[in-house]
């Protein structure tokens, strides 16, 4: 029983983590094109996002990512069994993979916050799928439970990756014969 609530709240946490990683991108891009804006937006601009992103890191992304690696600890202990399965040692892979995106993003945020911007708005988009193409994977790990059977799980994230980029580009032709789109 008591497994159960733990697996719950690791799920919890670890969707509530992925909200972040998935939101956080796209307040970056917003800040880098407000950067670019003449005054008085960009300082307007600039200062409330640089709000809204530092209360979704802080308040909701860092915490989750904590709590849920808590719980996942914490379920290990419970089911030491899983540390034999090969499908669990590529899920931690995954994970440690997810630990780096979100160091990465970590680095993006506090160059922001002091206005150092070193990358594109486009560049952003794209980072942006980072964390889409972490959770494909890990999720069919988890379902599947197999070592083996997750690469047609990837397979998918690749073809869902070509897809993406060529929305994007498609996206990008759009808006730039219309920038209000």
């Amino acid at each position: 029983m008591e497994y159960n609530y733990i697996k719950s709240l690791h799920l919890i946490f670890v969707i509530t983590w992925f909200a972040g990683l998935f939101y956080i991108p796209r307040l970056f891009v917003y800040q880098i094109e407000a950067f670019h804006k003449p005054s008085p937006d960009k300082e307007i601009l600039g200062k409330q996002l640089k709000l809204m992103a530092k209360r979704l890191w802080f308040i909701i992304t860092w915490p989750s990512a904590i709590l849920a690696t808590l719980f996942a600890i914490w379920l290990l202990i419970l089911a030491p069994s899983w540390l034999e399965q090969g499908w669990m040692h590529v899920k931690l892979a995954f994970v440690v993979l997810l630990f780096l995106y979100h160091y990465k993003t970590h680095i993006y945020y506090k160059q922001l916050q002091n206005d150092i911007v070193k990358v594109s708005s486009n560049y952003m988009r794209i980072w942006n799928e980072g964390a889409t193409f972490i959770l494909f994977a890990v999720v069919f790990l988890v379902i599947l439970k197999s070592s083996i059977n997750w690469i047609f799980g990837v397979i998918g994230i690749i073809v869902l990756g070509i897809l993406l980029m060529l929305g994007f580009r498609l996206y990008k032709k759009i808006r730039s014969k219309n920038p209000e789109a």
